[in-house]
């Protein structure tokens, strides 16, 4: 299983750490020179900024919800395996990938590159090559522009859709704690043991007390979507 994480606007402000070592984060040999050009046209003195670990740099609502530092050893032990965050700077890093504080955006143009999803796109496909196989699960909590960057061709794929059911039984996307239900779901999920299939998710979610369905599109394709459900 893979889960994919957006970002969180929110992050810590590393007043003291070690600068970030490109050649070190993930798919170095596929995003690092993009990465370079864009610390370089972005703020070159990120290169020398103080940096810690992505999972203690992002506090956003949902990765407050996610807790990594709570979860059991066998958790976190596969939150380092089969967790991604994506980002409009790095492309993707790993909860234990050392970057410093940064605002970028994936809906940002750069002078030079043009929109980041675009610039991203290719590269993070490439480097996903690996993951996108049968019988693989991606289970995707990216939203808008950053779910636009990739999608597998031929794992499963999970999106998570938080969805409030209304008095008079309709649905709507929930906004802000949709992020907060996200990262109820990574949790589950990485607590839970072996996760892989989409039944395996939905069952993980509904054991950790999630109201949750599972649908599979109609056009015959390997896709998935998981509600939650707030009631």
């Amino acid at each position: 299983m893979l889960i994919l994480l957006p970002p969180s606007e929110g992050k810590a402000d590393p007043a003291r750490g070690r600068a970030v070592d490109l050649s070190a984060l993930p798919f170095a040999a596929t995003l690092g020179p993009l990465r370079e050009r864009l610390v370089a046209a972005v703020d070159p003195a990120l290169a020398t900024a103080p940096a810690v670990r992505a999972d203690r740099l992002y506090t956003g609502v949902l990765y407050s919800e996610l807790d990594l530092g709570s979860l059991s050893q066998a958790g976190r032990r596969r939150a380092g395996r089969q967790v991604l965050i994506a980002s409009g700077l790095w492309g993707l890093v790993s909860p234990a990938s050392r970057v410093p504080a940064y605002k970028l955006p994936i809906a940002e143009r750069v002078r030079g590159i043009g929109g980041l999803a675009a610039a991203w796109r290719p590269l993070v496909a490439e480097a996903l090559i690996p993951t996108d196989r049968s019988r693989n699960l991606v289970v995707d909590c990216r939203s808008g522009g950053y779910a636009a960057v990739w999608r597998p061709a031929r794992a499963d794929h999970v999106h998570v859709r938080p969805l409030q059911v209304q008095p008079d039984g309709s649905r709507k996307p929930i906004s802000h704690m949709a992020k907060a239900a996200r990262g109820r779901v990574t949790r589950a999920l990485l607590e839970a043991g072996d996760v892989d299939r989409p039944d395996d998710a939905l069952a993980a979610v509904r054991e950790a007390g999630m109201d949750a369905e599972l649908t599979a599109e109609p056009r015959g394709e390997r896709r998935w979507t998981l509600d939650v459900l707030e009631r």
